[in-house]
């Protein structure tokens, strides 16, 4: 298992480098994906001054308020920052995450809270995440709401989002973090920090631990 411990003042420094800008366009597109070279080179990095959980008030994919304080207080806590139309490392991710998920035992399974924040909330309605998260874990909380929120409460994890915008060929660009930060039950501290290299393989060697908030 790939990990390390960063400072969390270089660990800082280091995730806002880690942006991926993903096009929509059709299926034949090819992504324009750009990550810094201080990507990917750990699949866990424990953090030695964990990030305080953000203080995010959303919509979740049924159109009600989602408070993820209150929502996750005391439950392992997986969040990610992307949006549904990113061809490549957004779904990847979850799906990932989501096959890892499956083998941990039932009981443990309902525990974990995998929180799926859009980037990109103008085209994920509630409607629109709740269709796409169907497709790979319904149990993944979708969240979207006002981008500057979302944008701002990304910031505080050291996670970059820029608005979407799009390219000389009309497609529409979002560039985001890729990161995905594992909270604590005991602490609902985020003290695991996961790269976009990260697979299968990790997310289930690590699952059973992050459950118990033990270090992976």
């Amino acid at each position: 298992m790939r990990k390390t411990t960063f400072a969390a003042a270089a660990l800082l420094a280091a995730a806002t480098l880690t942006l991926s800008a993903c096009g929509s366009g059709s299926d034949s597109d090819k992504p324009v994906t750009m990550v810094s070279e201080e990507a990917g080179r750990q699949a866990a990095t424990v953090l030695d001054k964990p990030f305080e959980k953000p203080d995010l008030v959303l919509t979740d994919t049924r159109g009600k308020q989602y408070d993820l304080r209150e929502q996750t207080a005391g439950a392992p806590t997986l969040v990610y920052f992307g949006y549904t139309h990113c061809p490549d490392v957004c779904p990847l991710t979850m799906n990932n995450i989501a096959v890892a998920k499956k083998q941990l035992p039932r009981a443990e399974q309902d525990k974990l809270r995998v929180v799926f924040v859009t980037t990109d909330p103008e085209r994920d309605t509630p409607a629109a995440l709740g269709e796409w998260l169907k497709g790979i874990d319904p149990q993944i909380v979708g969240l979207t709401g006002d981008f500057a929120t979302i944008q701002a409460g990304a910031r505080t994890l050291g996670i970059s989002i820029d608005p979407p915008t799009k390219d000389k060929d009309g497609k529409v660009v979002s560039t985001h973090g890729t990161q995905v930060v594992a909270f604590s039950p005991k602490s609902d501290a985020g003290y695991v920090l996961y790269g976009e290299d990260a697979g299968v393989e990790d997310y289930t060697a690590d699952l059973p631990k992050l459950v118990k908030g033990e270090k992976p």
